[in-house]
């Protein structure tokens, strides 16, 4: 998996993150401690003062890996930023997102984690509107169209009326 390629923590902790939340890089890099409830089980992508915007952030459940992810990393933390590197919070994994894919031979970018994600999602037959709610997308219809097609029983009452 792509994640072992990784040898730096905290672009580990990214695309850990990334990957189990469908979260855009923007917020996971905008994370902080005080919004990972590890009692709950719940990751807040919502920075308190934020204005709303249609790249609109969620409260999502963490997944085992994400939350072992996390509680490795904490007791390092130097910073309330949950994404951080000698120090200071990073302002974007770019460049190390393109490092890496170009080690994988993948080419892939960082947003294309929250496309796995939802790909994923759907592959196991999550319903689209849990998608939707999941990725915080403004509309299930748009939703639908990017990856309903991913879905093993996509379709699969109109195969099986054409059966004869």
């Amino acid at each position: 998996m792509i994640v072992d390629l990784i040898d730096t923590p905290h672009i580990k902790l990214f695309v850990v993150l990334a990957l189990a939340t469908g979260a855009r890089a923007g917020a996971i890099l905008d994370l902080t401690w005080e919004r990972v409830n590890f009692e709950q089980g719940l990751i807040d992508f919502r920075p308190p003062g934020r204005i709303q915007t249609n790249k609109r952030r969620n409260v999502v459940p963490m997944n085992n890996r994400a939350r072992s992810a996390l509680l490795e990393a904490q007791p390092a933390a130097m910073t309330g930023h949950v994404i951080e590197y000698a120090g200071k919070p990073v302002g974007s994994v770019k460049k190390a997102i393109q490092r890496l894919s170009s080690r994988a031979g993948i080419p892939f970018s960082p947003h294309t984690f929250r496309h796995t994600c939802a790909v994923w999602m759907a592959q196991d037959n999550v319903p689209m509107q849990l998608i939707s709610q999941y990725l915080a997308h403004t509309s299930l219809r748009m939703t639908e169209q990017v990856y309903a097609r991913y879905s093993p029983t996509f379709m699969r009452d109109a195969s099986d009326a054409t059966e004869f």
